[in-house]
């Protein structure tokens, strides 16, 4: 097969176009080529009313070898890479545990499912509960104002990224084309076929609860366990320095479960867990993250400023956008986890505190846009003295947004004029809030730093520049925006294994090495490549 990119059609091509177009770059007549298939399809929007399709494709031909020769140094036409995955080899040796994999998200997912698929017979161990029941606690902080600590959008079968846009795009190197994988796993267990070749694809919450329920049901019948509502409390060890291994987790359920090899896939959220591995003596460091709010506008403001005259072209769908700014402070802002036609969540872990994240539905079709709009905060500018200062740096903020927005669960919210203008909102205007139970009007800087809020107030007119619209008037930001990523990383050799704990396999968004579905799940199959070398 022959690998043809760059290939670009007017949005409303005809539907020969495409083939035409690809005998035409391969100037080969119209009976060399057998057959071919899209390998990804995007567009480019820079111009506004002259937007393009842009298509890969992959070609089966006549002679494929007088192709290439053919068009030997242009880059846009290669053979096609070989995207087959292929398994681990490793066997348990005989009397040692079974492998461990702590987390269910799509890390500890994907790691798991390695796991299985290669005969390794992992035990899941997830705090949370199982993806329905969790939805249930879920839509309760939602719709009444009720926190299950161990069961909400950060804890549970699925993870964080269960209830968000379902975005599967990430700017992670990726030479072994592990990405395709994943997305590959996630068609099988029932993601639209799309997301194999569109450029930004997505799954969206309600599709990804079903697949996660497949992937279970999956690696339990390839001989893998889950253990739900159950939290690794310690460790069990022997040996020192750099010769301390793994011997056992200590579990809430009072039990030690022997294990020599563990993934440990938590989310950025589960801050016990950081403190126990500090309290054990796990190497780790402190990392930046990026804290602000989330924007709401509705989305056929955004669809115009992006698509003008083709927007609402069911190609297209509802518009997204990135948008960033260095500001005079030193700080830079930019827009986080965008969700198209979505809505804004409560997405606390901890009793009174408020957190704020983003999600859509497949459709996309709610009336708002959202997204963060977040600055960057250091270890070394605003928590040095303590490798758990972001996590401390965090709660201040979410206790303070907790508080401003009514100590019930609603959150502060604030129109983009009043912010600019410097004045507390007491009404909000044409834009709908989606956070749910409900918001606030008042002053958001009361719940950020400031250096936060003065970068933020500075970008704003400046991304109504790149998108008009943006600074209306009526748009509103919702506070506040903390998780953006885990506050630390836990350091781990070219093995994949912690420096300081032997069989301790540090992985995904909660150690500091993904930050997203796509990426943590690419990271969960390399360290049960890692795991499976270790035997």
């Amino acid at each position: 097969m022959i690998r043809l990119t760059e290939l670009r059609l007017p949005l409303e091509h005809p539907e020969g176009a495409l083939r035409e177009a690809v005998l035409t770059r391969l100037n080969i007549p119209s009976d060399a080529l057998k057959d071919f298939r899209i390998a990804r399809r995007g567009y480019d929007a820079r111009k506004r009313g002259h937007i393009v399709l842009v298509y890969s494709v992959d070609c089966d031909v006549a002679d494929e070898a007088a192709v290439l020769a053919a068009h030997d140094g242009d880059q846009h036409v290669r053979p096609t890479p070989d995207t087959t995955y292929h398994l681990p080899r490793a066997t348990l040796p005989e009397g040692m545990p079974r492998p461990v994999v702590v987390g269910a998200g799509p890390c500890g997912i994907m790691a798991a499912l390695t796991l299985a698929q290669a005969g390794l017979k992992p035990i899941i161990i997830e705090r949370g509960k199982d993806v329905r029941a969790r939805t249930v606690d879920t839509f309760a902080l939602w719709r009444k104002s009720v926190l299950t600590p161990e069961s909400n959008v950060q804890f549970g079968e699925g993870g964080a990224g269960t209830f968000s846009d379902g975005k599967l795009y990430s700017g992670v190197s990726d030479p072994r084309n592990l990405g395709r994988r994943v997305i590959e796993e996630f068609v099988r267990a029932g993601a639209p076929e799309e997301i194999l070749y569109v450029s930004k694809p997505h799954i969206g919450t309600f599709r990804l609860v079903s697949m996660v329920m497949f992937i279970r049901e999956e690696i339990e019948r390839l001989g893998g366990e889950y253990r739900f509502e159950t939290r690794v409390e310690g460790f069990e060890m022997e040996g020192e320095g750099t010769e301390r291994r793994l011997r056992g987790l200590h579990l809430s359920t009072g039990e030690t479960l022997p294990a020599e090899r563990v993934i440990l896939a938590v989310g950025h959220s589960a801050r016990d867990t950081f403190e126990m591995l500090r309290q054990s003596d796990v190497a780790m460091d402190a990392k930046p993250f990026s804290i602000g709010v989330r924007i709401e506008h509705p989305q056929s403001v955004i669809d115009t400023a992006r698509f003008g005259s083709d927007a609402g072209n069911e190609i297209l769908g509802a518009a997204d956008y990135k948008l960033v700014h260095h500001a005079s402070n030193g700080r830079s802002v930019y827009s986080f986890c965008m969700c198209p036609g979505g809505q804004v969540v409560a997405a606390t872990s901890e009793i009174g505190q408020v957190v704020t994240n983003g999600m859509s539905q497949y459709s996309r079709a709610e009336r708002n846009a959202n997204s963060g709009i977040v600055v960057e905060v250091t270890p070394e500018k605003d928590f040095p003295d303590d490798v758990l200062g972001g996590v401390a740096f965090q709660r201040k903020w979410e206790k303070a947004a907790f508080v401003v927005g009514g100590s019930d669960y609603r959150a502060p919210a604030q129109r983009v004029g009043d912010f600019l203008a410097g004045r507390p909102s007491t009404t909000l205007g044409d834009v709908v809030p989606s956070y749910q139970p409900g918001v606030t009007p008042t002053d958001l800087t009361l719940c950020l730093p400031d250096f936060v809020s003065e970068a933020i107030r500075e970008a704003l007119p400046r991304f109504e520049r790149k998108l008009k619209g943006f600074s209306m008037e009526d748009a509103v930001m919702t506070g506040v925006e903390t998780r953006t990523s885990s506050p630390i990383r836990l350091q781990r050799d070219r093995d994949g294994q912690s420096p300081t704990l032997r069989g301790l396999f540090p992985a995904g968004e909660g150690a500091g090495y993904a930050g997203g579905i796509l990426s943590a799940g690419i990271d969960g199959i390399r360290t049960a490549e890692w795991l499976a070398a270790s035997l």
